[in-house]
């Protein structure tokens, strides 16, 4: 049954991040008809080019281009077809292509709309027309919300892996609209469970307790702005992931190896999921982990509706693992949580990454 939305309205919320220039993730409702005035406060542009997938065009594209005409701006639109397939250079190329013929320059800005493959590919493409222009962040899911449009990570698929080309670029706002909550079906809901279970497992305690007691929906906008709070706070300390930022990575390691492996049949949200269960069981049974975590990590997992039996052999998804970028010779950066509320890195040869990863199974 689809979960729905049951929170009572109220004025919206504002977290601030440092990094980068700064910049403001303003959280909810009603937010989407007045994202251009928004805008004025962080954009000196003329022009505005709405970035967005065939799937959220129909539902909010109207509305967001029509407030920045209201506010000033002339606007263009680019629409690529809905999907993780179309997260590659082709598009990006189009779209810088579709930049320059509609003239936009050093002072327009990209407005990215949608969710995590909207984000992540229209940043990159600010990050990279002419050598950089401003962007706005506008997420319609719950995962892009919590996650993605917040901490400047962009980025493309390459045939090797997922997110293996893009640039760090922050953006000048980010908007989140909680109304967009009510169009979302159970699978997005649930990719952006997996994010938030992640959020608490790594840093709080309190929020996941409160996760794990309470449907998403009942405290939407308390959740998303926690988790933005934590995302904030870590990107702030370490904005290009020297250190501390890889906590974020908990569950991911294994989650992109799944999606690859799966011709990203599985969605992102299910294979962090089914990531961070695999994970935690191996760094338990090695001793890493408090005991008992990994059963409290999969009974909420699975009260969301997360099923966490891999599909693939470790074998395979240790081989892809080998690809992913927080490789560094013959070694992996890895994460584990120690208990509930608290992760840590460390490091572990290639070579026994299968053996670390079978143990726990």
């Amino acid at each position: 049954m689809k979960e729905k939305k049951t929170e009572i309205a109220q004025e919206a919320e504002t977290v601030r991040i440092r990094a980068g220039g700064g910049y403001d993730v303003r959280i909810g409702s009603g937010i989407l008809p007045e994202a251009g005035a928004k805008a004025q406060e962080v954009l000196k542009a003329d022009r505005i080019a709405v970035f967005t997938d065939s799937s959220v065009d129909r539902l909010y594209a109207d509305t967001v281009e029509e407030s920045f005409r209201r506010a000033g701006y002339e606007t263009c639109r680019f629409v690529f077809t809905a999907g993780e397939a179309s997260k590659n250079m082709k598009t990006v190329m189009e779209f810088i292509e579709f930049l320059s013929r509609h003239h936009l320059t050093r002072r327009d800005a990209v407005i990215a709309l949608g969710g995590g493959v909207a984000g992540d590919m229209g940043g990159f493409a600010a990050s990279i027309y002419l050598r950089g222009i401003d962007f706005i962040q506008i997420p319609t899911t719950l995962l892009a919300a919590v996650d993605s449009s917040v901490g400047g990570k962009t980025g493309i698929n390459i045939s090797s892996g997922k997110n293996l080309a893009g640039a760090f670029w922050q953006p000048s706002l980010v908007l989140y609209d909680t109304d967009t909550f009510g169009s979302l079906n159970d699978d997005l809901i649930l990719d952006g469970t997996a994010e938030i279970v992640k959020t608490a497992a790594i840093r709080d305690a309190d929020l996941f307790r409160l996760v794990d007691g309470n449907g998403i929906g009942e405290i939407l906008t308390q959740t998303v702005k926690r988790c933005v709070e934590i995302k904030g706070a870590v990107v702030d300390a370490d904005e290009k992931e020297g250190g501390l930022r890889r906590i974020l990575n908990f569950g991911h390691t294994m989650a992109h190896a799944i999606e690859k492996a799966s011709g990203y049949r599985i969605s992102h949200g299910k294979a962090v999921a089914c990531g961070m269960a695999m994970m935690t069981a191996a760094s338990e049974a090695a001793g890493m982990t408090e005991k008992g975590t990994c059963e409290i990590l999969c009974r909420t997992l699975e009260k969301k509706g997360f099923k966490l039996e891999p599909e693939f052999p470790p074998e395979q998804l240790c081989r892809l693992a080998g690809s992913d970028k927080k490789t560094f010779g013959d070694r992996i950066h890895l994460v584990r949580i120690d208990k509930i509320g608290r992760a840590s890195v460390f490091d572990l040869e290639l070579a026994g990454l299968e053996a670390f990863m079978r143990a726990g199974m």
